[in-house]
């Protein structure tokens, strides 16, 4: 079979085919078939490039811009970066709003403040791993939306053992070294064990989700999920501290 490339494929999907082949070279052919050109390797490296470089700056929650860092100008460079910020500080409301509505519950129980910041984090960084997984897996096609089922399956099993770990070493140290009691000590670590499953599950459905609605899944990473998880952290963390501290 001759390999070819199509005048209206996707950048990423011709560097994936010079990938897969290791050609220097591929002919284009329009709609009918027809010949049109060639593309070189040294071409398909230039989008590589950019192709990796608008990646990144949709992973840090940017919109992205072809010009180089030092020929932007500061208004353009503050431009690219406000829409998602002002998202996530709104976002980051509604955590705010979260913690106020359980206000009763944190002044009977004050020791429950020092666990939120951890809680959060390890949530919010469980959920960045696997969304920079399947993003990558995505982008050079390792993982596909037919595998989604796959995908999920694993990152849960994934999240079983990951948060069964982390837990288990949260609930010696709550009880050993910070002693703040039996009921304390399982209501953070059942929240550990829980948020590590819901991040994770989130982390590699959101990537998926995007694709399938043929938007870049690198929108789906850091930022993007640190929010969307902070959000859950407190919402189970507060939960389970009703059930089993009140």
């Amino acid at each position: 079979d001759i390999i070819y490339v199509e005048t209206h494929d996707d950048q990423e999907t011709v560097a994936n085919t010079f990938k897969k082949y290791g050609f220097m070279a591929l002919p284009v052919v329009d709609r009918e078939h027809r010949l049109t050109g060639i593309i070189t390797f040294d071409d398909i490296m230039t989008v590589i490039e950019d192709e990796a470089t608008e990646d990144l700056q949709r992973m840090a929650a940017m919109v992205p811009s072809e010009e180089s860092y030092l020929n932007s100008g500061v208004f353009q460079l503050a431009k690219m970066r406000l829409p998602w910020l002002l998202i996530f500080m709104l976002g980051a409301s509604v955590t705010g709003s979260i913690i106020t509505k359980f206000e009763s519950l944190l002044s009977t129980y004050v020791v429950l403040t020092m666990f939120i910041p951890m809680l959060m984090n390890t949530g919010g960084n469980s959920g960045n791993q696997s969304s920079t997984l399947i993003i990558r897996g995505l982008a050079t096609e390792d993982v596909s939306l037919e595998d989604a089922g796959k995908v999920l399956w694993k990152e849960f099993r994934i999240s079983l053992v990951v948060g069964i770990v982390l837990a288990t070493v949260n609930f010696a140290k709550n009880m050993l070294i910070d002693r703040v009691g039996l009921q304390v000590s399982l209501t953070v670590s059942a929240t550990v064990a829980l948020i590590i499953v819901l991040a994770i599950m989130v982390g590699g459905l959101l990537p998926l989700l995007a694709k399938k609605l043929k938007l870049d899944p690198a929108i789906m990473a850091g930022p993007l999920i640190t929010t969307l998880v902070d959000g859950l952290t407190l919402m189970v963390y507060f939960g389970l501290a009703s059930v089993l501290l009140i």
